[in-house]
């Protein structure tokens, strides 16, 4: 139900997780949750990874949603239980100390619009559409759904809630819930190019982006600014500014 693949390429170790249920679009279980987080979790500990490609399998759907049949059977001590589940994968993705970029090929709706909001990257196929039904469903979007308003505002937000209905790639690009979309046949043409430029970064440098990326969501402004001046000076430690502006001044000279 979830591959890890890892990729070593210039600059790093790149990791490939693919949500695998095609023929169900790729839906969220307990079981698929349980291991997808512990999963993330996993990869965090591999030392040279520099970024994590989430996806789902086939070419109709990133992730369908929350299972149905799980949603059916639910009282509220389950509720409560299931609810959590989607949470813990959703923060082990904005929690991963690499950058996690959404390559939705399809579907991407519920839970699994939750999931993807929560990547730092979103690059879609100009095939794919999103949505968050759960009110025709009964039940609220709630947990990482929060995410929403602060990433394409609050109006846009609630009328992805309020209304249930879907929209397609091209209005999520203009509304800022996707960063790209392309051809279905050039989307991992692009993910591959958006990878070359991550890892061109500096490792160190990238973590310490994502967790002020995080940081700026988060808290109020002035500790986002004195959050960032540690991080500025910490970089020093590493080592990777004295070597890069180093480098860049001698390339500069030879020209």
């Amino acid at each position: 139900m979830i591959r890890a693949e890892l990729e070593t390429r210039a600059g790093g170790v790149v990791a490939r997780v693919t949500i695998d249920n095609p023929r169900k679009l790729n839906i969220l279980t307990p079981a698929v949750l349980r291991r997808f987080t512990e999963e993330i979790h996993s990869l965090e500990k591999e030392l040279n990874l520099r970024a994590i490609v989430l996806t789902g399998a086939g070419d109709k759907a990133f992730v369908g949603g929350a299972d149905l049949q799980t949603l059916g059977s639910l009282d509220p001590i389950s509720a409560r239980e299931f609810i959590g589940l989607i949470h813990a994968a959703c923060a082990a993705v904005r929690d991963c100390p690499v950058p996690v970029i959404a390559r939705i090929n399809g579907w991407c709706l519920g839970a699994g619009l939750e999931l993807a909001a929560c990547c730092d990257l979103r690059i879609a196929a100009d095939s794919a559409a999103f949505g968050m039904p759960e009110v025709r469903l009964g039940i609220p979007s709630v947990v990482e759904a929060a995410v929403l308003p602060r990433l394409i505002g609050a109006g846009r937000a609630r009328w992805l809630v309020m209304t249930g209905e879907s929209i397609g790639a091209a209005e999520a690009l203009v509304w800022g819930l996707v960063e790209k979309i392309v051809n279905s046949k050039d989307l991992d043409s692009c993910i591959n190019s958006t990878l070359d430029a991550i890892l061109a970064g500096e490792p160190e440098a990238i973590r310490a982006q994502k967790r002020l990326c995080k940081l700026w969501e988060e808290a109020p402004l002035a500790e986002s600014i004195r959050a960032s001046i540690d991080e500025f000076a910490r970089a020093y430690e590493s080592g990777e500014p004295n070597r890069r502006v180093a480098a860049f001044r001698a390339a500069r000279k030879k020209n």
